[in-house]
């Protein structure tokens, strides 16, 4: 997969890729993630990628020329699958829209700032638009960040048991059991006696089953269908 991002601030976005996950799907070879300033798509002698708003208004709106510039010049190199814009009116993300992006090749990112983007950016450029919450953030770094560490998780080999995505909470619209690990007790602490019974399937039904209860306790709304 490849992941273009479009941002006015590269450096907020580049150390968490060199970490963890994210840092070992890339040195594997599996992820390619390229950072683009925006300020280096404008023909302003001061770098100016934003203006006032027509009609008036507080808050400036990131303007329609460079953002054009940049996303033309990508794809002249490549077809995407997706230009991807981060606002808070997008559609809220979830485990299924994560697992729909990890499916794609290649995704362009767009992170919005100010008062966001020029809407002609959104009716010619953008195919889906998302958020990560209902609040509103500087800027869409944080939010290209979240998507990106959710679907990178979930593509093949990045993972070292690549079933282990498929156990998270949300993949089968239930919240995850509980987890132990050794000690099996720990100061009169006990892990429940089924865990340590090797009864593979009796297991498998237990974490069923405790599944549904704490989706049932925490997020009873998961449950509705």
């Amino acid at each position: 997969m490849r992941i273009d991002i479009i941002t006015v601030v590269p450096d907020l976005l580049k150390s968490p890729f060199e970490a963890s996950i994210m840092q070992r799907s890339i040195s594997k070879g599996l992820v390619e993630v390229h950072f683009h300033n925006l300020r280096d798509y404008t023909d302003s002698s001061y770098k100016q990628i934003d203006d006032y708003q027509f009609g008036g208004g507080a808050g400036m709106v990131m303007m329609v020329e460079p953002i054009d510039k940049c996303i033309s010049a990508l794809k002249e190199e490549r077809d995407y699958d997706e230009i991807i814009y981060m606002t808070p009116d997008g559609e809220t993300l979830n485990q299924s829209i994560a697992n729909q992006v990890s499916l794609l090749n290649n995704i362009i990112i767009l992170c919005g700032h100010y008062k966001g983007v020029d809407q002609r950016v959104r009716d010619h450029f953008i195919t889906r638009e998302i958020s990560i919450g209902d609040y509103v953030l500087s800027g869409g770094e944080l939010g290209a960040l979240i998507l990106c560490d959710a679907v990178i998780r979930l593509i093949p080999g990045v993972l070292g048991n690549e079933t282990s995505a498929l156990t998270d909470s949300f993949q089968d619209d239930l919240l995850a059991p509980p987890v132990y690990t050794r000690p099996a007790e720990y100061k009169g602490w006990k892990v429940p006696e089924i865990l340590t019974s090797g009864n593979t399937p009796k297991i498998e039904s237990w974490r069923e089953e405790q599944a549904y209860k704490h989706t049932l306790k925490r997020r009873p709304d998961l449950l509705k269908d």
